[in-house]
């Protein structure tokens, strides 16, 4: 019974996720109140799930503010550009859709592929918003070469960004539908699960090697 509420067991690991989870999310909400702020606190997010889910041990608070001031400009610069594009879109699609509706003949046919278009753009832009500010937390590089890595990486490791948009909308949905609470965890939730996937495709972009069962045994002894 001791070994069972013992830090590491996993039912104690496990509430030490759900408890960090619910943190996070607060720290990530705090921190997006300016809208500006937004790409920052997702970025500081995905720093500090990936560490903890690799088992990287540290004040959460802390890690969670350093990656936040640290890596503040890029984040808000990547941020302003995918939220101008992502409003544009937005405004786009909506005139398109209205303007099919009321249209017929060939003009309908125009504002359909249009339309068409649009919804392509916007997954598209939906890669780039999977994967830019995780790609920030743990890489060095550009504004113009973060958003063609991201969409790249998107494109390449396709399950694990079919993934990540599942575990987006699960949580929306459960929390919009069948369980309010679930918004304490919200974003600090999905980061969490998310950071599962990403810690091994980062691995692989990275050329690092995974640490082992093994290794993380002989760690400890």
């Amino acid at each position: 019974m001791r070994n069972f509420f013992s830090y590491d067991s996993p039912v104690s690991q496990a509430l030490y996720k759900v408890c960090t989870c619910c943190c996070l999310n607060a720290l990530w909400l705090l921190c997006s109140l300016p809208i500006v702020t937004m790409g920052a606190a997702t970025t500081a997010l995905y720093s500090v799930s990936i560490k903890l889910i690799r088992g990287e041990e540290g004040a959460v608070y802390q890690q969670f503010f350093r990656s936040f001031k640290m890596n503040f400009k890029q984040a808000t610069q990547l941020w302003l550009i995918l939220l101008t594009l992502g409003i544009f879109l937005g405004v786009d699609a909506f005139v398109l859709y209205h303007l099919r509706l009321t249209t017929t003949g060939v003009m309908a046919i125009f504002w359909t592929v249009l339309f068409a278009v649009i919804i392509a753009a916007s997954i598209v832009y939906a890669v780039l918003m999977a994967y830019t500010f995780p790609l920030l937390s743990y890489f060095d590089n550009t504004n113009r070469a973060m958003l063609l890595n991201a969409f790249r990486v998107g494109v390449r490791y396709l399950f694990v960004t079919l993934i990540l948009f599942c575990i987006h909308f699960i949580v929306i949905y459960v929390t919009i539908n069948l369980f309010t609470p679930l918004a304490m965890f919200g974003m600090g939730l999905c980061a969490m699960a998310s950071s599962f996937f990403l810690s091994n495709v980062f691995y692989a972009l990275s050329g690092e090697q995974k640490p082992s069962k093994n290794d993380t045994e002989d760690e400890e002894e």
